[in-house]
């Protein structure tokens, strides 16, 4: 017994964070979706923490071997799920940002996307227990690291209408320092209660610059 367990050990994927494949047939997009429906249902009921590939595999009625032909390991399920988020958090960006014509407005814009992405962690405590995860997992820190850098030069790219006549790199760095400052003050907020998580978004609209573009 002790070397059959050896010897799963031994076959079992190195983790890598990323997807194996992501099938185009019909009876493969399905058994995709199934395993990523299955997987949000036991974050959801015990944290991504807890998540366990054999019990993806009960609960799908999967082989192992059908499991990972698509995912070898956790962290590339918490991947995919963590992306699928992410669309919809640069949704928010671009249709705010979108609004941005002057300062005011750009400041506006921000304080919007703090708000509303308080309320998406809020209202999805999957989302936010992802969210987390990516943060935490050696091999899902680039999906948080591209996500900001989606937002950061969403934002630069606003900056460079608003203010075409300074420095490139000084704009980046106040669009990537932003990003930075907005996720942080919702990463803070959401880890306390409600009450206490609106007052901090609140209080995090209220010290944003009435110009950020001139912070230096």
């Amino acid at each position: 017994m002790g070397e059959e367990v050896a010897a799963r050990r031994r076959r079992q994927p190195e983790p890598t964070g990323q997807p194996r494949r992501i099938p185009r047939q019909k009876r493969g997009r399905e058994r995709f979706e199934k395993i990523l429906s299955v997987a949000l249902e036991l974050i959801q009921k015990n944290g991504s923490d807890a998540l366990r590939m054999s019990e993806i595999v009960e609960r799908a009625e999967l082989s192992f071997g059908a499991l990972y032909q698509y995912f070898p390991d956790k962290s590339s399920i918490i991947r995919t799920l963590a992306e699928r988020f992410n669309q919809q958090g640069r949704a928010c960006v671009g249709a705010e940002l979108a609004t941005a014509t002057d300062a005011a407005t750009l400041r506006q814009a921000l304080c919007n996307i703090a708000g509303q992405y308080y309320g998406f962690f809020r209202q999805e405590p999957v989302m936010r227990d992802i969210w987390v995860a990516t943060q935490a997992d050696r091999l899902l820190q680039e999906v948080d690291g591209e996500d900001m850098e989606f937002h950061a030069q969403a934002l630069f790219s606003v900056l460079a209408k608003l203010e075409p006549e300074r420095g490139k790199s000084e704009l980046l760095a106040i669009a990537r320092l932003t990003m930075q400052l907005l996720a942080a003050a919702v990463r803070y907020a959401i880890s306390l209660d409600d009450a206490d998580g609106r007052a901090t978004i609140a209080l995090y609209q209220r010290m944003l610059p009435a110009d950020i573009a001139r912070l230096s």
